[in-house]
C-alpha cells in the first residue's frame, strides 16, 4: 500500500509540476504582449481609419436643351457610388429655380427635364451640383467622405450653412437661347 501511495504521489507531484510549467508558458506570451503592448496597436489602427486619404472632388457637367426647350443635366465625378447630389437650375434674370435630387452611379449622375412646361425662356443661367451633408449620405459614402465631410478636399469644398461638416458644391453658367447677353464670363450658348 505504501508503494501505491508512493506512485500516486509521484504522479500527483508530475501533474503539478505540468500545470505549473503551463502556467509559464502562457505567461511568456503575456511577457512579450507587454514588449508591444496591444492597446498601442488597436489605437494605431483606429488613427488609421480615422487619416483617410482626402478626396480631392471633381465634378463636370453637360447641358442640353431638349425639343421641348426644358433642361437635361448631365454629370461626372469621383464622388462615391450612391453620393446623393442636389442640381439645382436657375435663372438668373428672374431667380426661379428648379431642383432635383439624384446618386451618382458609376461615376456619373443626371437630372431633369428643368423648366416649366412652356419650356426654358432665352437667357442666362446657373447650375449647380451640390453634394449634401454627410449626415444624409449611406452609410458607404458616409465611410469614404467622413461622418462630417472632413476627408473631402479640393476648391469645390466648403463648410455646409447649417454647420453640419463639409459639402461640396459646383457650378456652372449658361446660355439658352440665340441672343447671348453680354459677358466676360466663359460661358457656353446652346
Amino acid at each position: 500500500m505504501h508503494k501505491l501511495h508512493t506512485g500516486f504521489s509521484l504522479i500527483l507531484v508530475s501533474l503539478l509540476v505540468l500545470v505549473g510549467c503551463g502556467g509559464s508558458e502562457e505567461e511568456l506570451p503575456h511577457e512579450s504582449s507587454e514588449q508591444t503592448p496591444a492597446p498601442a496597436q488597436v489605437d494605431a489602427s483606429v488613427v488609421v481609419e480615422e487619416q483617410a486619404e482626402p478626396l480631392n472632388v471633381m465634378i463636370s457637367t453637360s447641358v442640353s436643351l431638349r425639343s421641348d426647350r426644358r433642361l437635361m443635366v448631365e454629370g461626372e465625378t469621383n464622388l462615391p457610388d450612391s453620393a446623393q447630389v442636389q442640381i439645382v437650375v436657375e435663372r438668373e434674370l428672374s431667380r426661379v429655380r428648379w431642383q432635383s435630387r439624384t446618386a451618382v452611379s458609376d461615376g456619373r449622375f443626371s437630372a431633369g427635364p428643368f423648366g416649366s412646361g412652356s419650356g426654358l425662356p432665352d437667357g442666362g443661367y446657373m447650375v449647380r451640383v451640390q453634394l449634401s451633408e454627410a449626415s444624409v449620405q449611406p452609410v458607404a459614402v458616409q465611410k469614404r467622405i467622413g461622418e462630417k465631410g472632413e476627408h473631402l478636399a479640393g476648391e469645390l469644398v466648403s463648410q455646409s450653412r447649417h454647420g453640419l461638416g463639409q459639402v461640396a458644391t459646383y457650378s456652372r453658367r449658361f446660355l439658352v437661347g440665340d441672343e447671348p447677353r453680354r459677358t466676360r464670363d466663359q460661358v457656353e450658348v446652346h
